[in-house]
């Protein structure tokens, strides 16, 4: 499998899909594609992106994003 098509697998979760939240390990990323293509394809989507432990938070809706605490 390419980077390009495991990322794309992300997005098409139905999670994803559907504007809500998906995560994926770290190592898993960094095994399969890589964080910079990534950020890239989450930025292109206008999506959000946190780190958290060892997962990789997609926040699947373009909108504001608040952090509370």
């Amino acid at each position: 499998m390419s980077p390009y098509e495991f990322i794309n697998r992300i997005f098409e979760a139905k999670a994803a899909k559907n504007g809500g939240i998906v995560r994926r390990k770290i190592t898993n990323i960094e095994k399969y594609a890589s964080t910079k293509y990534l950020l890239k394809e989450v930025g292109e989507r206008g999506f959000h992106l946190i780190e958290t432990g060892d997962q990789y938070v997609i926040f699947c809706s373009p909108g504001n994003f608040k952090l509370w605490c």
